[in-house]
């Protein structure tokens, strides 16, 4: 689950609490929980200051690229209109996935890691030099 945050620093503190966690991993605008007990991957995006809280994607975490691959298969054939992504970067790590919307229009993944990144996506290292922002952008499809 990937929630867009507000104030980043306060809701890494509260979900720390919550889950009596750090974050597994931390960059400028992000932290990502992995959650044992229960099982959970928290994303934390770093919005607009100020902003309520709101989901910026789902997804199920999946151990292998067959396993998204099947997942791909079976989604198509359900009807579902399906974007696959191999060897995409998004959250920090390099990623094999596929996406489909639920009937609001949520945006849901089916991804595996397949490695760590040192950019949030492929287009925040396209202007690594430039003067963009730290805050993250998003790597769900519209």
């Amino acid at each position: 689950m990937a929630l867009r945050v507000g104030d980043l620093p306060r809701s890494i503190e509260f979900y720390s609490k919550l889950f009596d966690t750090e974050p597994a991993k931390r960059r400028p605008g992000y932290a990502n929980f992995a959650i044992t007990e229960p099982p959970l991957k928290l994303v934390l995006l770093e919005g607009e200051p100020g902003q309520p809280t709101v989901l910026d994607h789902l997804g199920v975490e999946v151990e292998s690229t067959e396993q998204v691959e099947q997942a791909a298969r079976r989604l198509a054939d359900e009807g579902m209109k399906t974007l696959v992504e191999n060897g995409t970067t998004c959250c920090y790590a390099q990623q094999d996935k596929v996406w489909v919307h639920g009937p609001g229009q949520e945006p849901w993944e089916v991804y595996t890691v397949t490695g760590d990144s040192a950019t949030f996506s492929a287009d925040s290292a396209d202007s690594a030099g430039s003067a963009a922002s730290t805050t993250p952008d998003t790597c769900c499809p519209t």
